[in-house]
């Protein structure tokens, strides 16, 4: 469903990714693991088109998409939850869903509404019309996916979901990455929790100053202590 080769990227005049190669197979959930300013969010960003590629390929569903714009890719059914979140604190909870909707590309399934994404998120059932800037990070964390399964994309890639919230949350947030897996959706996640990784991905991916380390099972990185630390470890 999406595959990434040589991939190389910038800041300026600074290499944040290079050679970067791997690729998501359909309905896969795959997790990027690495530190701080390993190179997760510029990946992703790179690959949604937010970050042009210096050099190499990427294809979504068999189609080029590198360097394209993101309005581009995004209607393609490539969906992206960004780090940050960005909702629209002033608009309500359904008026943030309302800025997501696309037409259903999904052959033979039902689009996502309003109502099926509070049977995923039963947090926000009751917060539909309340502004999104005076709801929980928890919360908001819960819409902007929410907001992105809208558009109804074939595959997704989600920034860092559990970053910042209460343990409570991130189990909420397996359950609905687990849904979504059963549903056929392929995502590619960015994480440093290793512990969440192990409950949603069926593989993980190392990626440290900007190169991809490891590419495998999590159970063999769960027990590959060496590993672990040297790339993973704080």
């Amino acid at each position: 469903m999406l595959e990434v080769a040589d991939l190389h990227a910038r800041y300026g005049r600074a290499r944040i990714l290079a050679e970067v190669s791997f690729a998501v197979g359909r309905g896969e959930v795959v997790a990027l693991l690495g530190r701080n300013g390993a190179g997760k969010s510029t990946t992703l960003k790179t690959i949604i088109g937010l970050v042009p590629p210096a050099r190499g390929r990427i294809t979504f569903d068999g189609r080029d998409i590198a360097g394209r714009p993101p309005y581009q890719i995004a209607r393609l059914g490539l969906g992206y939850v960004p780090e940050e979140r960005r909702i629209f604190p002033d608009l309500t909870v359904l008026e943030n869903l309302e800025v997501g909707r696309r037409p259903a590309r999904n052959e033979g399934k039902p689009p996502w509404t309003p109502a099926c994404l509070f049977r995923l998120f039963p947090n926000l059932a009751e917060l539909g019309e309340r502004p999104a800037g005076r709801i929980s990070g928890g919360e908001q964390q819960m819409l902007t996916i929410a907001r992105t399964l809208m558009g109804n994309p074939r595959a997704l890639l989600l920034d860092e979901p559990s970053e910042g919230l209460a343990p409570v949350i991130v189990e909420q947030l397996a359950s609905t990455v687990l849904e979504l897996k059963e549903r056929g959706l392929t995502i590619l996640l960015s994480e440093q929790n290793l512990r969440f990784a192990r409950v949603v991905a069926d593989r993980a991916l190392i990626i440290d100053r900007g190169r991809i380390r490891y590419d495998g099972s999590l159970a063999a990185l769960a027990a590959d202590e060496r590993l672990r630390t040297t790339f993973l470890a704080v």
